[in-house]
């Protein structure tokens, strides 16, 4: 489970980062895949499918992560917030992202850098478990 936990961890840092790269090299290609978020039922189930496996994953793996705590709060919030989502229906997810969406795209060079921290963040958090946090 641990390596399951690990593999999807790692490929989630590794997407953060290519779609940084994305962000910059092709921008419209980038916002086209962020205008698909909750356009349609089933984009939002499938993006809170991954939602739940990338929180699911990180509480699991965290306990061997670099500030694992951190770790742990972030899958939780994940798992909970996706879950929320599931729970209401899916049009109010759809009219958010597109409230949000303009604000997004008009900043995406910003947000993609802080997309990048975070999956260089994961893949520290994994591969140096040694220089972990507090127990």
């Amino acid at each position: 489970m641990t390596l399951l936990a690990g593999i999807v961890v790692v490929a989630c840092g590794l997407a953060l980062i290519a779609f940084t790269a994305v962000v910059f090299a092709k921008p419209a290609l980038a916002e086209r895949f962020l205008m698909s978020f909750a356009s349609s039922t089933r984009a939002h189930y499938v993006e809170m499918a991954f939602r739940l496996l990338v929180g699911t994953s990180l509480v699991v793996l965290s306990p061997g992560m670099w500030q694992t705590h951190v770790f742990r709060v972030i899958g939780w919030a994940i798992v909970i917030s996706s879950v929320a989502l599931l729970l209401m229906p899916w049009q109010w997810h759809h009219r958010f992202g597109r409230r949000v969406l303009p604000t997004l795209l008009r900043l995406m060079r910003v947000y993609a850098a802080g997309v990048f921290a975070f999956g260089c963040l994961l893949l520290y958090g994994v591969f140096f478990p040694g220089s972990r946090g507090a127990p």
